[in-house]
């Protein structure tokens, strides 16, 4: 932070103590004590901390605190940071190849400091950092809506809360595929990320996982890390016998009426298996109602149902937003399905990701030429020009130009907006179900 403000700014990665064996470094635990403060969590208990410590280890994690050295006399814990940043990297599938993604999580600034500045520090300096590292992208997954737009985020995926009445089973349309067993707990957290890595490498939009989601499956952590006992969970095996997907799950207690199994995570390498596993599911006796908070927008299920009204979509929420850092190396990892030619201007106001590129796809692949302010427009190639948010959201093809259009994000006539919808339209809806 600037100096005289009484704020500085260190950036860490999390750390036992070297004092007291078992237990998380003073600054290490300030910080987890503030981001539960900002997400309103409760206060971590120390024999907590170092699962957690150890597992922000395997993750790769960068946390950043910002402290006030001048706190007043009765403020609570002036060694807690007053706000908070953490980065990791993991990859992105792009339709095209698996992009390394610079992920941003755990940001908080305590309402007693807001409108100092803080939060654009934290977020400009670490986007830059990340552009000078080699970064293409910039993730997040966020908590309130209206914060990130105005630093280049864009909308790239969307999921949905779903609702299956299973009163009498499902009866499914497609015949069965393979087998289904009830999973052996303490060895689905050693498979859940092989089967895990099948589905990113199989699907656009999907993002890698840290540590904690195989944990969480396996019924090792729950909201804290420490067992969960009423999961249970179930493995696909394909019909050569290979683990192609997991279901983990819990039932609602029995006075929650009508009876519920909640899906916890479901992980599957293709719509058999995620079939499969809704099978499976549906078949469970005493269930009458199962609750799925992450299905993705194209799901298979409701159209493999006798009975397709048994599927009730209950929320639509954005998922993942993608901010550009470099939008030539973006594009040369992107997969097309149409081939053509587009000149695509940026326009960035944090001056990360502006410019002019030539976009030229032949066989799903990019050459991307970036041209400089005087060069003039290759004949005969349309040209349209949009902010980076408006980039983000139509990377993966979750939105389509012609309604980035329609909201101000792209502008351009309307055969080169037509010409960047078929470039950039995929076959079906990305996918992200990993939160961070």
């Amino acid at each position: 932070m600037e100096p005289g403000t009484g704020l500085r700014t260190e950036r860490f990665q999390a750390a036992l103590s070297t004092v007291e064996p078992g237990a998380a470094d003073e600054r290490t635990a300030d910080w987890f004590q503030a981001v539960a403060l900002g997400f309103h969590e409760a206060r971590y208990d120390p024999k907590h901390i170092s699962a957690v410590v150890e597992a922000y280890g395997q993750d790769g994690r960068w946390l950043t605190g910002v402290y006030d050295d001048e706190a007043p006399e009765y403020a609570w814990n002036p060694a807690a940071p007053v706000a908070t940043y953490a980065t990791m990297t993991h990859e992105l599938n792009t339709g095209g190849a698996l992009l390394p993604v610079h992920q941003i999580t755990s940001v908080t600034v305590r309402p007693t400091h807001r409108r100092r500045g803080i939060l654009r520090q934290m977020i400009t300096s670490d986007l830059s950092r990340a552009k000078d590292e080699g970064f293409a992208a910039a993730a997040l997954t966020a908590s309130e809506a209206v914060i990130y737009g105005r630093f280049g985020f864009g909308v790239a995926t969307s999921e949905r809360t779903v609702e299956v009445d299973a009163r009498g089973r499902l009866e499914l349309t497609v015949p069965p595929s393979g087998t289904t067993a009830v999973a052996d707990l303490a060895k689905l957290e050693s498979l859940a990320p092989t089967i895990f890595r099948a589905h990113l490498e199989r699907t656009r939009g999907a993002v890698g996982r840290q540590v904690g989601y195989a944990k969480r499956a396996a019924g090792l952590w729950g909201d804290l890390p420490e067992p969960e006992k009423d999961v249970r969970a179930a493995i696909h095996y394909s019909p050569s016998g290979t683990p192609d997907g997991y279901v983990s799950y819990k039932f609602l207690p029995w006075e929650t009426e009508p009876h519920t199994l909640k899906v916890l995570d479901l992980v599957a390498v293709d719509d058999t298996a995620r079939l499969e596993l809704w099978r499976f599911l549906g078949s469970i006796d005493l269930v009458e109602r199962i609750t799925c908070p992450a299905a993705p927008e194209a799901d298979p299920l409701p159209w493999a149902l006798a009975d397709r009204r048994r599927y009730a979509v209950k929320a639509h929420e954005d998922q993942l937003w993608v901010r550009a850092l470099d939008p030539a190396a973006m594009l040369r990892a992107r997969g097309f399905d149409a081939d053509g030619a587009l000149v695509l201007g940026i326009t960035d106001s944090l001056d990360l990701a502006s410019g002019r590129w030539l976009v030229q796809v032949d066989a799903g692949a990019a050459v991307v030429t970036e041209l400089q302010a005087g060069d003039a427009l290759p004949p005969g190639v349309p040209a349209v020009e949009m902010d980076a948010a408006a980039f983000g959201s139509l990377y993966l093809g979750g939105v389509s130009g012609q309604l980035l259009s329609a909201a101000g994000g792209v502008r351009g006539p309307a055969d080169a907006v037509g010409t960047l919808d078929r470039l950039f339209a995929v076959s079906r809806a990305p996918y992200c179900s990993t939160h961070f």
